[in-house]
């Protein structure tokens, strides 16, 4: 009985999903989360940290309150100094031993800043030396969107060579659309949740998409192993061939992500939410979003649009014809189950 179980088929690449036959379900699924992740980019936008839409941020020793009372007495030292500054974020920060407060604010000019610096002063009771603040500009932010850019188009046409010289360019193309429908959810789910986005985000989405890649040549080499040569037989089509891969290969690509996912889920709720190291939540964020969002695409889009493209080939569309007529004689029992035409009775 045990043998038989969901497990245990999973495991011998047995299970039988059927994830080429519903290629539709899943390219409609795709493109109704694609465009709910365009319609957030529109309508929301995205939580930009103070790198990218710049601002000042001000370090007050956690030992004055709670986080809210300090989110509340900085509001209040902005609107006394009068320059219209607000507060963006406030998140507690253990660093080197000591627990600070990081309250991110709009942007202030430097005479703003010193004036509600010396108003938090005063509301704390500290001394200006033990309040840090800091300045960032727009620009550096803009400059890091542009590098990351221009490494996002080096990666791709890499990746494209790469697939190209490894396998062939029908695959390439369904990698790579593989890899940017990975990037347009994982930026979906950020927009539509509303974290923020920091330089070690925009790290992270670079980082996952060597994951991704790989999840998808994983699945790609069992493809190309199952269907070398398929046009000289008569049993099996690309399709079929190439669903039995997937089965074959999803345990390894579920064991991959979910060990995968254990450290990166470590990073996240340990470093992040025990230890309060805020960069590491950035970068455990997207990668926990992303690996996960890999998973399935490697599965239920690389794969079928690597079939649809295929089945547009003249010589794959003949091989097909030829198994389904096979099978048709075989089943109106004109056929022995070697393929020879079956004699007639009493001849």
């Amino acid at each position: 009985m045990a043998e038989s179980g969901l497990a245990s088929r999973l495991y011998r690449g047995e299970a039988g999903l059927d994830i080429i036959g519903r290629r539709k379900l899943w390219f409609s699924v795709a493109a109704a989360l694609i465009l709910i992740a365009v319609l957030s980019f529109a309508v929301r936008g995205f939580s930009l940290g103070i790198e990218f839409a710049g601002g000042n941020s001000f370090q007050i020793p956690a030992s004055v309150g709670t986080l809210e009372q300090a989110q509340e007495k900085v509001e209040a030292a902005l609107a006394s100094e009068g320059g219209g500054g607000e507060v963006v974020t406030a998140q507690k920060v253990d660093g080197a031993g000591t627990e600070f407060y990081e309250i991110r604010t709009t942007e202030l000019s430097a005479e703003e800043a010193n004036a509600a610096k010396v108003e938090m002063a005063g509301a704390f009771g500290l001394n200006t030396e033990q309040i840090s603040s800091n300045q960032v500009s727009e620009a550096w932010g803009s400059q890091v969107t542009s590098r990351a850019l221009l490494g996002l188009v080096i990666f791709v046409a890499l990746v494209m060579v790469y697939l190209i010289l490894r396998f062939e360019w029908r695959m390439a193309v369904a990698a790579v659309a593989s890899l940017v429908m990975n990037l347009i959810l994982t930026a979906g789910i950020y927009s539509l949740v509303g974290f923020e986005v920091t330089p070690s985000t925009v790290i992270g989405f670079l980082t996952i998409l060597g994951f991704a890649l790989y999840d998808v040549v994983v699945v790609f080499d069992k493809v190309q192993e199952n269907t070398r040569g398929i046009t000289a037989s008569n049993t099996q089509t690309y399709g079929e061939a190439a669903n039995l891969a997937i089965n074959q290969s999803l345990m390894r690509s579920l064991n991959t992500s979910v060990v995968a996912l254990l450290p990166v889920g470590g990073l996240l709720f340990i470093g992040a939410g025990l230890l309060g190291a805020g960069t590491l939540k950035d970068l455990g964020l997207v990668l926990f979003v992303g690996m996960a969002v890999a998973f399935f695409s490697s599965i239920t889009l690389a794969t079928p649009l690597l079939v649809l493209l295929k089945n547009a080939d003249p010589r794959i569309q003949a091989h097909t014809r030829r198994v389904l007529t096979r099978r048709g004689a075989l089943a109106r029992g004109e056929l022995t189950p070697k393929g020879a035409p079956r004699a007639e009775e009493g001849a």
